[in-house]
């Protein structure tokens, strides 16, 4: 986890600027073709990756049938082919301690792996507020962490994680736009109907304020929360992508059938 000294006030976004971030969120969604693309927001290359409630399979994973974490893409991906599925695309979903687990809550399949953490504290995580993703029967969200604790959602999977990078429309209050902390970051963004997760990372480095507004300004999501930077990967097989790395620890990513 890196530390983070970003700290500025961001106002809420302008009813033009959420009409044009509705549009163009409209004309992404709508695209026919690729559940992963590139994509641009001034001048910094990203990838986005899409999951619709209802129609994709959307999973977390951390261990194998056998307790040990997962680690990597392609033993998910293998795991999955002995069912007759694949991995769709797939990227880490939380930051880790050095043994894999997940540093705060983690769901997955109705199970708990680690416990909610509300405090605060060093690095990203505990810039609060953090929040929560959650894959659930209905859809989508991302809640604010100690709001999740007063009330949580039926979550079949979740993964906890931080900062928040858009809580209610506005920007983390710590993110300063023209800071020079610059990783390779990645995050999901939730729609405001739940029905929609947008999955981001950066082809370059770029700061937390800009990084935020991808989701808010250019793709509409009113809540998105922050995976991790640096060490962010993304698996897209339609891209001829596969990022390698060091094992990882939660990863999210979709389920499709055996290619």
């Amino acid at each position: 986890m890196i530390a983070c000294a970003e700290i500025w006030t961001c106002p809420a976004m302008t009813p033009k600027a959420s009409l044009l971030a509705a549009l163009f969120g409209f004309v992404l969604a709508s695209a026919a073709g690729a559940v992963c693309r590139d994509m641009e927001f001034e001048g910094t290359s990203l990838t986005l990756c899409e999951a619709v409630a209802g129609t994709d399979d959307l999973r977390i994973w951390l261990r194998d049938g056998q307790g040990a974490p997962f680690g990597t893409f392609g033993r998910i991906d293998a795991s999955l082919g002995e069912t007759g599925q694949a991995l769709g695309f797939a990227m880490n979903a939380g930051m880790f301690h050095a043994d894999r687990g997940a540093v705060g809550l983690l769901i997955t399949e109705g199970r708990q792996d680690a416990a909610l953490v509300t405090r605060d504290g060093p690095g990203n995580f505990g810039l609060l507020p953090n929040g929560v993703f959650c894959i659930g029967n209905g859809g989508f969200a991302v809640v604010e962490s100690r709001a999740y604790a007063s009330n949580p959602p039926a979550c079949s999977y979740a993964s906890q994680s931080g900062p928040m990078l858009v809580i209610d429309g506005a920007l983390h209050p710590r993110f300063l736009p023209g800071s020079d902390s610059l990783f390779i970051r990645n995050g999901v963004g939730v729609s405001a109907d739940g029905q929609r997760a947008a999955f981001v990372i950066s082809n370059e480095p770029v700061n937390f304020h800009r990084f935020a507004r991808v989701f808010r300004d250019a793709l509409a999501m009113p809540n998105a929360l922050y995976f991790d930077g640096k060490i962010s990967r993304l698996y897209a097989p339609e891209l001829g992508r596969q990022d390698s790395g060091f094992p990882m620890g939660p990863i999210v990513g979709t389920v499709v059938p055996a290619r």
